[in-house]
């Protein structure tokens, strides 16, 4: 397009966007991760202003025109032009940002900054009771937003909240989805939970695990799936994250000395993410069709490197070695069949991030109905302890003791995210749709996998999905990458196969 077009000044628009959108990434991270608490004040102020500048880009007169121009300037464009692609997603973002006023922005990012604090200690000292007030604010923040943004496109409040993370989800999908997952899934986890008692059941391999030999594993392994140290970091947090900006990934773990493989399994979820942010298209650094395809794709790739690849047996086979390296491992327990019968062991849990890939769905089912009940109001934030307890009883046959096990476990409430959830379960479908179709384009992947080849995976994944970025639609990019856009069925397929198969 021509220098001075609508276009061109949308682009230079969403640059600047997208490099405050950086900022804000790590500003996020340091605040998980180095910031001391005396500091969160401040913060919470720096935030915010940088999030109202970005909203005030997007919202700024005649930008909905400059739109609107570019259309007409692109109505001949080939339908895989990137430029539409990226067109698609200002007018999306526009459209999200210029139904909530600037003040109103600045007041969620304060509330959701200040919110994050107090969750950390609450957390640790199982004080839901002292987190209340300081979440009931963000809660009614989020809920004008999602007011505002229902109005503005014509969608349902908990849909409104739905765009930002999943561009088209709704729960008119997600209802039938979830629901036919909550009635499937307890009738396999009994089945599968018979099948592991009939066996010996796993070794688990004994600590004390050093810390700093967890973290030069959990390094090794991300370098070997293709992590790129030169452009990223390994850091520490309450909750394990994947953020930082753009050519800068940071990932955060917390470390656990009797048992090194949940750290392990938590670095290598994020690797996932991070090798998804290190292999988007560089020609579109910085514009909205460069950028992540939404959570659900977001998570997949988490997903497939973690529950496809990582637990696998070829995988294990390739890790054990160095795992035995790092720790001084030996005998029966750090044998690859007891590591695998260890790492795909199917297990009631009330921890989210440490459930297993047959009752991880239920968690985000839970979190689904509660967070829906929560904005509509028709569920009081104090009584969300009990409501939790009895949602877990009904839905995983366990109730958490405290709080700290059940409430208070995850930080995306605090931090305001109300709508995201759905998109792990999503992902996790992607995902076995995304390596089911790998393993159908290189028959020999598992065994490259095994010995520690990874980079065709990972060539692979680059091809089909990040290097395409947001240019289509997130069942568009499966449809391309896989042969149909998403299907649960493959999903269930392999939790069949994984559980109650051969493996």
């Amino acid at each position: 397009m021509m220098e001075g077009s609508a276009y061109a000044r949308l682009t230079e628009r969403f640059r600047r966007r997208a490099l405050i959108g950086d900022a804000l990434g790590i500003l996020d991270w340091d605040q998980a991760t180095t910031m001391p608490e005396g500091s969160a004040d401040g913060r919470a102020e720096q935030i915010a202003t940088l999030s109202v500048i970005r909203h005030e880009l997007m919202v700024a007169p005649g930008v909905g025109e400059s739109i609107g121009q570019a259309e007409v300037d692109l109505g001949d464009a080939s339908p895989d032009d990137w430029r539409l692609g990226n067109l698609r997603e200002m007018k999306r973002a526009h459209l999200l940002a210029a139904a909530v006023p600037s003040d109103l922005v600045a007041a969620t990012a304060r509330a959701n900054a200040a919110c994050e604090v107090r969750w950390r200690s609450a957390r640790a000292e199982n004080d839901f009771a002292g987190l209340l007030p300081a979440l009931r604010e963000v809660l009614n923040l989020i809920q004008q937003t999602a007011a505002a943004r229902a109005e503005a496109l014509s969608l349902a409040p908990y849909d409104a909240l739905l765009e930002e993370y999943e561009a088209g989800t709704r729960m008119v999908t997600l209802d039938p989805l979830f629901d036919r997952l909550a009635t499937h899934l307890p009738d396999v986890l009994l089945r599968i939970i018979e099948r592991q008692n009939a066996q010996p059941a796993p070794v688990r391999p004994e600590g004390p695990f050093d810390i700093a030999a967890q973290r030069d594993l959990a390094a090794e392994l991300m370098q070997a799936l293709g992590f790129d140290f030169d452009r990223g970091r390994l850091d520490v947090s309450h909750h394990p994250f994947c953020g930082g900006a753009t050519g800068d990934v940071r990932i955060t773990t917390r470390y656990n000395e009797d048992d090194f493989t949940e750290s392990l399994m938590g670095v290598l979820h994020e690797t996932g993410h991070a090798l998804y942010e290190a292999g988007l298209p560089d020609n579109w650094r910085f514009q909205p069709v460069g950028a992540a395809l939404g959570m659900a794709i977001h998570e997949s790739q988490s997903l497939l490197v973690e529950m496809q690849v990582s637990r696998s047996r070829p995988f294990l086979s390739f890790a054990l070695p160095r795992m035995q390296a790092s720790f001084g491992g030996r005998g029966p327990a750090w044998d690859v069949d007891n590591l695998y019968r260890l790492y795909t062991r199917v297990e009631p849990g009330f921890i989210r991030v440490d459930a297993d890939e047959v009752t991880y769905p239920l968690h985000i089912i839970l979190r689904y109905r509660l967070e829906r009940a929560m904005l509509s109001g028709d569920l009081d934030l104090a009584d969300l302890p009990g409501a939790w307890n009895d949602t877990m009883s009904e839905l995983v046959g366990i109730t958490p003791p405290e709080d700290r096990l059940g409430c208070l476990q995850d930080i995306h409430w605090p931090s305001g995210s109300f709508g995201y959830f759905p998109t792990y379960t999503l992902g996790a479908m992607a995902a076995a749709q995304f390596f089911s179709a790998a393993k159908r384009a290189m028959p020999g992947i598992e065994a490259d996998i095994a010995a520690g080849r990874l980079a065709p995976l990972l060539s692979w994944l680059r091809t089909n999905v990040h290097g395409q970025a947001s240019r289509h639609t997130a069942d568009a990019l499966l449809t391309r990458a896989t042969g149909e856009p998403l299907n649960p069925d493959i999903f269930l397929d392999h939790l069949e196969a994984r559980y109650l198969g051969d493996g």
